[in-house]
């Protein structure tokens, strides 16, 4: 998952947490604006009361020591009394109370509150239904929510937004500097514009630990090329050498023998350099991709000059490719180094009497050619290693390790944009699948 889809997940959930805690205290925020609007009302209703006493007197709503009383006759929502204070306390309150009506038991808020004229002392009491007040709360939650899940939305775009906006850096330098690098480089430095300083820091580190990789790898590939050029001479020397010492009459049979395997190995650390030259080659790119090749011609010449091999292990091999297919813009050196490498281990690693089967077929609208055997198979532990070219292993207890062929594969694939997968099973086989790009595929 995104870190941008991170984001705005966690706002949404935290957002929808405010909203659930908002619901569920929402009632009795209602309830606390209501009653506190409702006291302020009847304080208000009180003052006006108050004035009009001084006024007219006491003496137009108080005759002959008889209260005063005012009530809604229809709904009985509100009322209002005034009555003599026998009891000379001094009162300023508000609460809720039940009150008798026409023989009907109301529940009020009721603000009560003692004032004194001249001598005498008065209490004053008005009323409101607590219906009434509770009345104006499911709308009001009504129009909370509603105007709270309206922010909530507003922010969470915001948040999508703006989040989108700051994260975009982010993006650029994994898809520029990550995703679609490949060593070697060639391009130059360009850096990813941003006001965060994080991501600007980002930027310069990468940065820093890919020309340091690729110094590495520079590094490496000229060693590889320089030692490959280097031991050719003195490889080249002592042949000679060993070749001059045959003609040589004092030269017994015991130190012919001798010679012959030292000219052995002279021979395959001679192949073992042209090998490192040529993948040091393939990496820097030295060869031109000019050629013009038909599949099916190339898998043949591979097949006619590793056809002895196959015979003196009996090993039957089947090539079923479509005539047409060719491959344009490659080099025919190379691919055919990747044909005869596959078609050789495929032979190599074979059992005695086994098959080998190449195909051709459209997948994908690509073309793929799969080099399959019925060999002894590669483990599981060992199918991840087997295209590098530092990690020495045996497919067998009776077969010497991958050396240099796979590594040689994989270069020239890369070379080519060729993709590779391998399949293997112990004992039953291996099938190496190469998908050819588009971009080289002929008419």
């Amino acid at each position: 998952m995104k870190l941008g889809t991170k984001l705005t997940l966690f706002n949404t959930l935290s957002k929808l947490v405010i909203v659930v805690l908002f619901v569920l205290l929402l009632p009795a925020l209602i309830r606390d604006i209501n009653t506190k609007y409702t006291d302020n009302w009847l304080r208000n209703q009180k003052d006006k009361v108050l004035k009009l006493v001084q006024g007219p007197g006491i003496n137009n709503y108080i005759k002959n020591g008889e209260g005063y009383g005012s009530y809604n006759a229809l709904l009985k929502e509100e009322y209002i009394s005034m009555d003599i204070d026998s009891a000379n306390e001094k009162i300023d309150t508000i609460g809720n109370e039940p009150r008798l009506v026409e023989g009907d038991t109301i529940q009020y808020r009721i603000l009560s509150h003692t004032f004194k004229v001249g001598k005498q002392n008065y209490l004053l009491e008005i009323g409101k239904s607590v219906r009434t007040i509770n009345e104006t709360a499911t709308p009001l939650q009504n129009i909370a929510f509603e105007i709270l899940l309206g922010m909530v939305f507003l922010t969470i775009l915001a948040d999508q937004f703006y989040s989108t906006y700051v994260l975009r850096p982010l993006g650029r330098i994994i898809k520029t500097k990550l995703i679609a690098l490949k060593f070697p480089t060639h391009t130059p430095y360009r850096k990813v514009h941003t006001s965060t300083s994080d991501f600007e820091y980002l930027d310069i580190s990468i940065h820093k630990m890919i020309m340091t990789i690729e110094s590495a790898f520079q590094k490496e590939r000229e060693f590889i090329s320089n030692a490959s050029h280097e031991l050719m001479t003195p490889i080249s020397i002592l042949q000679s050498k060993i070749e001059n010492m045959f003609g040589s009459e004092e030269i017994n049979d015991d130190v012919k023998e001798r010679l012959v395997e030292m000219q052995r190995i002279l021979n395959r650390l001679k192949s073992i350099t042209k090998t490192l030259l040529l993948i040091s080659q393939i990496e820097n790119e030295q060869f031109l991709k000019e050629d013009t090749v038909e599949v099916a011609a190339l898998i043949q010449e591979v097949y006619d000059e590793i056809s002895i091999r196959l015979q003196e292990k009996n090993i039957t091999c089947t090539i079923d490719v479509p005539e047409d297919w060719s491959l344009t813009r490659v080099n025919k050196f190379l691919l055919f180094n990747l044909f005869f490498n596959l078609i050789n281990n495929a032979a190599k690693y074979n059992k005695e009497g086994g098959e080998i089967n190449i195909t051709g077929r459209m997948e994908n609208k690509l073309c793929v050619v799969d080099v399959a055997d019925t060999g002894i198979g590669i483990s599981a532990e060992q199918l991840p290693q087997i295209f590098n070219r530092f990690k020495k292993f045996t497919r067998s207890l009776l077969q010497e390790s991958f050396g240099l062929g796979l590594p040689i594969v994989k270069s020239i694939a890369e070379f080519h944009k060729i993709k590779i997968e391998v399949s293997s099973e112990e004992g039953i086989g291996s099938t190496f699948k190469l998908i050819f790009p588009a971009e080289i595929m002929g008419k």
